[in-house]
């Protein structure tokens, strides 16, 4: 039976790929560029929002990365950075998100005098904020933040001493992003190796510019889950045969943080019916599926769900186990994300279930 948006708008999410300086509000690019004196792309929130999609819609990962150009500029003073991780917890609570791992790179937010463990703590202030909030409100949440290496940066250890000093208070791990080709994961092997040693959990961008080298090089590196991902399918052979690198990463159950609309406007396929998540999936790979860039690309979770059901005639059981794979897959303590499964997600799909069933 084909899933309503009624039903949908009932599910609890997850969101595991989802960045900061990519899910700015409009509105909010048009105030803090008039207090910082900076011309907005656009008059109004609408047109900005406009702006940022028809920008991003480039057919490239670097012309889409260029966007942010315009959302870093507003983000290097701590209260900015407070107001926008906020805003990010009520723009996922909104969306019927109950888990969330919101990713930025620190490095980036340093142009105003910031140090590195300032602007973390004002994002993570944020990020608080915005869950009591939320919880006020009867909404459940569980937020954290990724810190990420940018792969056209030399490898540093900064970001590794502060995830583990931050561990128990916000930081749920590190990603690598950025620029895919010309820039290898392994230059980070190091680093990466530092981290895992440390006990701090990986993710890595790998795949959504770039083929299976890259992706392999992302686990070789310590990659728990690939950010998009994508360009696994190039190792699936046209009989169905997994290629060494898929058969790994189908092997070690490597989650895959699919974000389809952003992958269209770079590229990787012309429309949700011909994206590869809906090889990946009937493959066996682990799927998540997530917005990556919300202003960028005009959407939420929610609404790549919504995409990707009606395109590939998903049902109930393939976002159960989208939404379980994504909550399993978190890099947030286990009991936290087992207590969400159990007392919000798995009764909201029984009960899915059986409104569907009486219908």
């Amino acid at each position: 039976m084909r899933l309503s948006p009624d039903v949908l708008r009932t599910l609890p999410l997850v969101a595991l790929h989802d960045h900061l300086d990519g899910g700015v509000r409009p509105a909010t690019v048009l105030e803090l560029s008039d207090e910082l004196g900076i011309d907005p792309p656009a008059a109004d929130a609408d047109a900005i929002a406009d702006w940022f999609h028809a920008a991003a819609d480039s057919g490239s990962l670097p012309a889409y990365l260029s966007t942010f150009d315009r959302t870093l500029a507003l983000m290097q003073r701590p209260g900015d950075l407070r107001r926008i991780a906020r805003e990010f917890v009520e723009d996922m609570a909104a969306d019927g998100v109950v888990y969330a791992e919101t990713r930025w790179a620190p490095h980036q937010h340093t142009r105003a005098g910031l140090t590195l463990d300032k602007a973390v703590q004002a994002v993570q202030d944020g990020l608080d904020e915005g869950v009591a909030a939320a919880e006020q409100a009867g909404h459940r949440i569980v937020v954290g933040q990724l810190l990420c290496y940018l792969r056209h940066l030399e490898p540093s250890d900064d970001l590794v001493e502060i995830a583990t000093a931050r561990r128990g208070t916000g930081v749920l791990g590190l990603d690598l992003a950025g620029p895919e080709k010309g820039f290898p994961a392994s230059r980070f092997a190091e680093v990466f190796a530092a981290a895992g040693a440390a006990g701090l959990r990986v993710t890595i961008h790998a795949g959504e510019a770039d083929g299976p080298a890259s992706i392999a090089a992302a686990l070789d590196a310590g990659a728990e889950r690939l950010g998009h991902g994508v360009h696994l399918v190039e190792d699936i052979a046209e009989s169905g045969a997994l290629g060494p690198v898929a058969a790994r990463v189908h092997r070690e159950r490597i989650v895959l943080e699919v974000c389809p609309s952003s992958n269209l406007q770079t590229g990787v396929a012309d429309s949700i019916a011909d994206h590869p998540v809906g090889l990946l999936h009937s493959h066996g790979m682990a799927i998540a599926l997530s917005s990556d860039n919300r202003l960028m690309s005009r959407t939420g979770t929610a609404r790549e769900l919504a995409l990707v059901v009606e395109a590939l005639d998903w049902g109930l059981d393939e976002v159960e186990a989208v939404v379980l794979t994504g909550l399993e897959a978190g890099f947030a303590p286990a009991a936290e994300r087992e207590a969400l499964r159990d007392e919000v997600v798995l009764p909201a799909f029984r009960a899915a279930r059986e409104a569907l069933a009486g219908a």
